[in-house]
């Protein structure tokens, strides 16, 4: 089973990887590796870097950023002002344009349409890219026995794919889960899971999300007593369709994310033995 999921982990690293498709640009002498949202009379170029949107608009050779300069807590706007001289030539109005992918790209198509009456586009079906992350936490596991309710050590990492383009609210998460005995509770436990993300906050550099743990297949070391009142350890493996939600953020920082993770609050499937859910982590993962 180990195998096979290592397998399936590189594959997806593989599949996702052949799909990103961006090219490298010197703007301002600055390298930058940008994305192609549209192309054509105007191409529209972005990216995430460093945690922050970025877009540049492409005519002829010469690219130039598009920005949203704070000042005073007003916003400048100062990309309404090089997208209007690079369409002077067509009646395009840019007050309503707000600087995101799903506000520039109808514009950027209108103008390439005006100025080519042959201009088609192409619509992308997904855009993926792969994070991988890691993290430490604590759990008292409380769907497995513990019977004085300890706090046990955890840390793990995780592979998750999301899509850019039309489904920036889901993602999909494979994750490895290891926890740790302690000193008064001698359980630990090996965990691989398929989890489906909702982010029903998305923000420039804050997602929310409600974490699903679909399915996991888990090694168990359980503590017990023998008849002699003897320390004894048994294994167990079990593979299972789950339903166990949690709830998480991502915030943006440098070429990734800080992530919080609060998990296993609930389970459709799982009984747990009624204490109350502690299972936190915190970790950091980078864009691929």
């Amino acid at each position: 089973m180990k195998n096979l999921l290592s397998y399936l982990l590189l594959a997806i690293l593989l599949f996702a990887s052949n799909l990103i498709a961006q090219e490298n640009y010197t703007v301002n002498d600055e390298q930058l590796s940008l994305k192609t949202e549209v192309e054509g009379t105007i191409t529209l170029l972005w990216n995430t870097i460093d945690g922050e949107y970025r877009y540049f608009i492409q005519k002829e050779n010469t690219i130039t950023e598009l920005k949203n300069t704070r000042v005073d807590k007003t916003y400048t706007e100062e990309y309404k002002q090089v997208l209007k001289e690079n369409t002077s030539d067509a009646s395009l109005s840019v007050k309503k344009l707000k600087l995101t992918n799903a506000s520039l790209k109808p514009f950027f198509i209108e103008y390439n349409s005006l100025k080519d009456v042959n201009y088609t586009v192409e619509e992308k079906s997904i855009q993926l890219k792969l994070r991988l992350g890691a993290f430490v936490g604590i759990t008292n596991t409380i769907y497995s026995k513990n019977p004085t309710n300890q706090i046990l050590p955890a840390l793990g990492i995780d592979f998750e794919i999301v899509d850019d383009y039309k489904l920036k609210r889901h993602s999909l998460v494979v994750q490895f889960k290891q926890t740790f005995e302690s000193s008064e509770y001698k359980y630990s436990a090996s965990e691989f899971s398929l989890n489906y993300r909702f982010k029903f906050v998305k923000k420039e550099k804050l997602d929310v999300f409600i974490n699903t743990k679909i399915a996991a297949y888990k090694h168990e070391v359980i503590p017990s007593l023998n008849g002699d009142l003897e320390l004894v350890q048994t294994t167990a493996d079990s593979f299972s369709a789950l339903l166990n939600f949690g709830i998480g953020a991502d915030y943006a920082l440098g070429n990734g994310y800080l992530t919080f993770l609060y998990g296993d609050i609930v389970s459709v499937v799982e009984g747990s033995y009624g204490e109350f859910p502690v299972d936190f982590s915190l970790g950091y993962k980078l864009n691929l």
